[in-house]
């Protein structure tokens, strides 16, 4: 590889990680080839619908596929052999035990290695398990054609949901990990635009394989471990009167801690903390390591949602035959992602317990009438008025811009019980009280 022209990107699964990732190759000059076995997400694709919900993906999608820089394929193979560097996007679902299922990377490899046609560079994106790389090279080895050159390297995402665009395009660092010149030379290639356009050289981080694989699972570990601490932190503030919002805020002026990843509510949910915290752990416990720590955050975590519904009960007593409002579905503003979201299990828990749910979200609704579908005790708002129409009580599960924005005194005047149970502590508890309202926050005294 010599000149810019010759530098071909592919990338291999077109989900949340995939597609914003190809885009901002795109973005940054690159032609690109994405793949993904699933026919009618690539069709979707192709005629410029984004097939989830991510703020911006759309008008970037349709601009580089006018311009001929990124093109989409359901033939995984052609794409290999047209590409000759190719970023792993596909999924790493968990096993019930909490190890991550690998079988889609492995297929994939597999696909790469039938595929071969000259010397490529073969990119972890998706999270895996330290160690990960070792299998890719004895897969490539394996069930290759010929005797064609290849470099594994690992370029783990940092990615969050409903910023996934803007979080490729402007990252706060680049991890790459190598053992060969050849493949770091490539990469460098790849990712100087960004240096281009103000990313500090020294946040363009180079280190080996497997440093680079567990640089991922050790953050997202880390940030899991924030929130239960600062949950832990909201139950004492309850039982002493504090108000957490404030101690997070006191703490978040350190400049040793910040004051990222310090909200107290319901506890964190969607496709990355609680698989990768799941993951680390397990990766622990097969190399002898005690990490008893975190599972002890996994812990926190799944009990908060009976800390919360504790407090829908000593707001109304009795909940069968109630109606609540749910403001928020998905398991975070900005995208339409429910999985692992805690709304769902909130949902289910209410109508086993007698009560009718009026759901409300901005972007997720589509999804959860796939799992929970619409019934005499579950009814699709049309809006987050409507939401509230006779509800008993008014439960905000995701801090959506448009209900932190809301007109409170018509809420109130649609609602039978003026009565408000903030799961992520994102509305003012003053404001509300003035008007009438009874409030509950997380660890709001």
């Amino acid at each position: 590889m010599g000149g810019q022209d010759d530098i071909r990107i592919g990338v291999l699964g077109l989900g949340h990680v995939g597609l914003p990732t190809a885009l901002a190759f795109s973005e940054m000059g690159w032609p690109v080839v994405g793949a993904d076995h699933d026919g009618e997400k690539v069709r979707r694709i192709a005629s410029g619908e984004s097939p989830f919900y991510e703020p911006g993906l759309g008008e970037v999608l349709r601009r580089h596929l006018a311009g001929g820089r990124f093109r989409v394929t359901d033939d995984v193979g052609a794409a290999v052999r047209e590409a000759n560097v190719l970023f792993i996007c596909v999924g790493t679902p968990q096993h019930p035990d909490g190890s991550p299922d690998l079988s889609q990377v492995e297929a994939v490899v597999r696909q790469v290695a039938r595929n071969l046609n000259g010397y490529k560079v073969i990119v972890e994106k998706s999270t895996v398990p330290v160690q990960t790389a070792h299998w890719l090279k004895v897969t490539l080895r394996r069930y290759r054609t010929g005797n064609h050159e290849f470099d594994v390297a690992s370029n783990p995402e940092f990615l969050r949901e409903g910023t996934a665009l803007r979080d490729c395009l402007y990252p706060d660092r680049i991890v790459i990990g190598v053992d060969s010149p050849r493949a770091r030379e490539v990469l460098l290639r790849i990712y100087w635009p960004w240096v281009e356009r103000g990313l500090p050289p020294d946040r363009l981080v180079v280190t080996d394989l497997q440093t680079a694989e567990l640089i991922k699972h050790a953050t997202n570990a880390f940030l899991a471990l924030r929130i239960s601490y600062i949950n832990l932190i909201a139950d004492l503030c309850e039982a002493t009167g504090a108000d957490v919002v404030e101690v997070a805020r006191g703490m978040g002026l350190d400049p040793r801690i910040g004051p990222h990843y310090l909200q107290a509510g319901l506890g964190f949910g969607g496709y990355c903390l609680p698989k990768d915290l799941r993951a680390f752990i397990r990766v622990a416990q097969e190399h002898g390591v005690d990490f008893s720590l975190l599972r002890e955050v996994e812990r926190i975590n799944q009990a908060r949602i009976e800390r919360f519904l504790t407090k829908v009960r000593r707001a109304l007593w009795v909940l069968k035959d109630k109606t609540l409002a749910l403001w928020g579905l998905a398991f975070k503003p900005g995208t339409d992602d429910i999985r692992e979201a805690p709304s769902l299990q909130v949902v289910q828990r209410l109508l086993q317990e007698g009560a009718a749910v009026r759901l409300y979200d901005p972007a997720a609704m589509g999804n959860v009438r796939r799992v929970v579908p619409p019934s005499d005790r579950v009814y699709y708002a049309r809006d987050a008025y409507d939401a509230v129409e006779g509800a008993h009580a008014l439960l905000l599960l995701t801090e959506w811009e448009e209900f932190i924005r809301a007109d409170f005194a018509a809420v109130k005047g649609r609602m039978a019980l003026p009565i408000i149970i903030d799961g992520r502590n994102a509305l003012d508890p003053q404001r509300l009280k003035a008007l009438g309202f009874e409030y509950s926050g997380m660890g709001r005294g």
